[in-house]
């Protein structure tokens, strides 16, 4: 009798685990959806406030605007994509980062364009979306963190592999970033 006591205690303890590990693989997996998610909603707002750049940048370079314009919205037309994976993400992260040095560069041949109003809002409000998507691309890296920890760690990785879960993929430094901190780049490497 007390066997079949202990026999029924094991199996409630490891029913029990089982559950409790297979919900926070769930809240994990729907934390960094959730992220990116977070991620394609920032992307695109700076994608608007690219344009908006693009569009005061044409009111000083008339010549140049239907270039910049339309360069900026063949390549945004790349944005209209899903970025529900880490790598979607990397690539629209390299886009808009390509569309704004194009238009730096139209903004350093009109010094005028740098004074304006407009101008300066619009950077501002680019500045704004840039440090969102920094944000929200640390908060998925750590929520991935969390659950390559739980996919790998052992007893849960018998749980996750039962379950199909995988190691989330990370988001990438953009090495643009990396090259405007030297002294980081041999952290980066290790």
């Amino acid at each position: 009798m007390t066997v079949l006591v202990i026999v029924i205690a094991l199996a409630v303890i490891v029913i029990g685990y089982f559950i409790s590990t297979q919900r926070s693989l769930v809240n994990l997996d729907e934390l960094c959806k959730n992220a990116l998610s977070q991620i394609e909603v920032q992307l695109n707002s700076r994608f608007d406030a690219v344009v908006a750049l693009a569009k005061t940048a044409a009111q000083y370079a008339k010549h140049e605007s239907e270039t910049i314009i339309q360069t900026v919205q063949a390549r945004g037309g790349n944005m209209g994509g899903a970025a529900n994976t880490p790598e979607a993400i990397n690539q629209q992260s390299d886009l808009l980062s390509q569309m704004m040095g194009r238009l730096n560069v139209v903004f350093e041949r009109y010094p005028e364009l740098k004074a304006s109003d407009l101008y300066v809002k619009a950077q501002e409000g680019q500045k704004q979306y840039e440090e969102n998507v920094r944000m929200s691309r640390m908060i998925y890296n750590d929520t991935a963190t969390k659950m390559n920890r739980m996919v790998r760690q052992w007893p849960s990785s018998i749980v996750a592999s039962m379950l199909h879960f995988d190691q989330k993929d990370y988001l990438k430094v953009d090495d643009e970033k990396k090259k405007s901190y030297p002294d980081l780049d041999e952290a980066f490497k290790k």
